[in-house]
């Protein structure tokens, strides 16, 4: 996927980048980000490759109507964070607001993008995914995602609605495989079979 990415000219390609992203929980269940409710993500990422590092905040939560078309809709916020900052914004959210680490991840994602799209190529521990992003602030976001799942060759019945979380307990469970809290390349994992 990677190389049929980067041979499309309307596309530019960014650098293969390291990310490990660290997802917390209200302390209080009233607002629990887990609820169905709520059904939300609220995350730090640190990002680095050979050129930079990054940090952000985001929250990002499932609308209740993210399953009525081929395209899930989300409602997405992001606060970018200096690298300078990131031990004392930790401290922070873990001392002062008492927020619970629930989980992390690390991942390798290479993106390829332009005005109306974000590609994002994937390598979790357990396996490779393919997020298609609208980006676009003209067009309708099922055309600008349905265009390209046509153009890559690809079918909505082989994506997959929910979160990288929910696949990978899916996939311990489903390969009788421990699964762990803070996933990442150095443990036994289960794979995507395809």
């Amino acid at each position: 996927m990677i190389t049929k990415l980067s041979e499309n000219n309307d596309l530019k390609m960014g650098l293969r980048t390291y990310e490990k992203t660290v997802q917390f929980n209200h302390c209080d269940p009233k607002y629990d980000f887990y609820s169905k409710e709520i059904d939300g993500r609220f995350r730090v990422r640190i990002s680095s490759n050979d050129k930079e590092t990054k940090c952000k905040l985001s929250w990002e939560r499932r609308l209740n109507d993210t399953t009525t078309t081929n395209v899930n809709k989300e409602e997405e916020k992001e606060v970018k964070i200096n690298k300078e900052d990131i031990d004392n914004f930790m401290f922070i959210v873990s001392n002062v607001m008492h927020f619970n680490i629930v989980e992390s991840y690390e991942r390798y994602r290479t993106i390829f993008e332009n005005k109306d799209v974000e590609i994002s190529v994937d390598e979790y521990p357990f396996g490779v995914a393919l997020e298609i992003e609208n980006k676009s602030q003209t067009k309708k976001p099922e055309e600008v995602i349905t265009g390209w799942v046509d153009r890559l060759g690809l079918s909505f019945d082989d994506s997959y609605r929910l979160s990288w979380d929910d696949k990978y307990l899916e996939l311990c469970k489903e390969q009788d495989i421990e699964s762990y809290s803070e996933v990442t390349f150095d443990k036994p994992m289960p794979t995507i079979s395809r």
